[in-house]
């Protein structure tokens, strides 16, 4: 084939493929690019069968007259580069030398060279949780008309990029034999999900991490909808992962989601996005907490000031103890009680008293009788029961002063008769 003509890289890289698709199995191709990977099979160890993958791999290169260069093979190899990654037995870790380049990367001095480290750290955002949401100071920054300001709070997340990636997960090699399942999660101003799956060994491994920002009209959506933008988001990324009869689960930390895959919108998208229906998505509420992040509630209990009294206190509780407690903490130190080093707090759940908070908050003169969206936003900041929102929803709806004087969303066609016609 001649050098220089439009489409001579797709179609060289089709007929490799085309080629080799006997030994697909084992010996994917990307280009001018042969991966060989072996495993012990029917009492073969994996060097056996490496073995013989490699001379079922050389007798067809022999027939088609397709050429190795020595000098660039590597064999029998635990790990081996792929595409800027290391590909190994025990998953995919990125590139030591990227990794380096990104920790030895000096502060940006201007928008240029942050266009530059965002480039290569947008290459590694597979490997990384909430990547959209680490770096947003620093996305600020590559708006239009914004002043260059290197702030603390773009130098912290420049440190906890590098930080994170540093310390990033070894992803899982997807296996199409085994169920997936997607987790998925939404905050105020970005949104991301993980695809994991079981490995051999029962453990749960990630394959691959997806984050985005949120636009400035999704930041006004009320929170389930954010989740539900959230599932949206995997199930477009990880369609090539999802597609097939297998079915799948997808976990949020919103229960109302649970019934919006039986929605129309919902159905129509995931057969459009995954090619799956709808009735083999499972959506299930995620309701413990991971223990990383119990880790993080346990070490920020050293600067608070109340919780080291009440973890005093139940160390060893006694009526000496308790009168060491401040004012405000004696008073209810019975609704506080401690499980496996977290301090919980027992709410009361009280029909009246909801009445009487939602009332405050909505029927008030300060409040003005708001819309339900406003006034659960309102009452979320200080209060929380569970079915908040949907309690909001009910009680906002039955509000006779709303539904009297607010305006109808729709203009009403006046009342008048029918013309008669006057001719047939």
């Amino acid at each position: 084939m001649p050098q220089g003509l439009k489409n001579a890289p797709a179609t060289f890289n089709r007929c490799v493929t085309h080629l080799l698709r006997s030994v697909l199995d084992f010996a994917p191709s990307y280009f001018d690019d042969v991966f060989i990977h072996s495993r012990a099979v029917d009492g073969k160890s994996e060097v056996e069968m490496h073995k013989e993958h490699l001379r079922r791999l050389f007798a067809l290169m022999r027939k088609h007259k397709l050429y190795a260069n020595l000098m660039k093979c590597i064999f029998g190899a635990s790990e081996i580069p792929v595409l800027g990654c290391l590909v190994g037995k025990n998953g995919v870790r990125p590139d030591p030398g990227k990794v380096r380049v990104i920790n030895e990367w000096s502060t940006p001095s201007n928008v240029k060279e942050l266009r530059q480290f965002l480039g290569l750290a947008t290459y590694l955002c597979k490997y990384m949780s909430n990547y959209a949401g680490k770096i947003r100071p620093l996305s600020q920054l590559l708006k239009k008309d914004a002043a260059w300001v290197w702030t603390a709070d773009c130098q912290q997340a420049f440190d906890a990029f590098k930080q994170g990636l540093t310390e990033a997960p070894i992803l899982a090699v997807a296996d199409q034999d085994r169920p997936f399942h997607v987790v998925c999660d939404a905050s105020d101003f970005a949104i991301g999900c993980a695809l994991m799956q079981h490995d051999h060994e029962g453990r749960d491994r990630v394959v691959y991490y997806q984050s985005r920002q949120l636009k400035p009209a999704e930041r006004n959506y009320p929170v389930h909808d954010k989740e539900l933008l959230a599932m949206k988001h995997a199930l477009a990324k990880f369609r090539v992962y999802l597609l097939g009869s297998r079915p799948f689960v997808v976990y949020t930390d919103h229960a109302s989601l649970r019934t919006a895959i039986k929605s129309p919108h919902i159905g129509e998208m995931a057969l459009i996005l995954c090619g799956a229906d709808a009735n083999a998505i499972g959506v299930a509420r995620t309701s413990t907490p991971s223990s990383s992040l119990l880790d993080d509630v346990r070490s920020a209990y050293t600067n608070d000031a109340d919780a080291k009294q009440l973890l005093d206190y139940f160390t060893a509780p006694s009526d000496k103890s308790r009168q060491k407690l401040a004012k405000h903490l004696r008073a209810r130190v019975h609704r506080y009680r401690v499980h496996n080093g977290l301090l919980l707090y027992s709410a009361v759940d009280d029909h009246e008293l909801k009445l009487r908070i939602t009332y405050e908050y909505h029927d008030a003169p300060t409040s003005g009788h708001q819309g339900r969206e406003k006034t659960f936003l309102l009452l979320m900041r200080d209060f929380y029961w569970s079915h908040q929102y949907k309690w909001v929803r009910k009680y906002v709806r039955a509000c006779k002063v709303c539904q009297r004087v607010k305006p109808a969303p729709f203009s009403q066609a006046p009342l008048q008769s029918l013309p008669t016609p006057s001719e047939c």
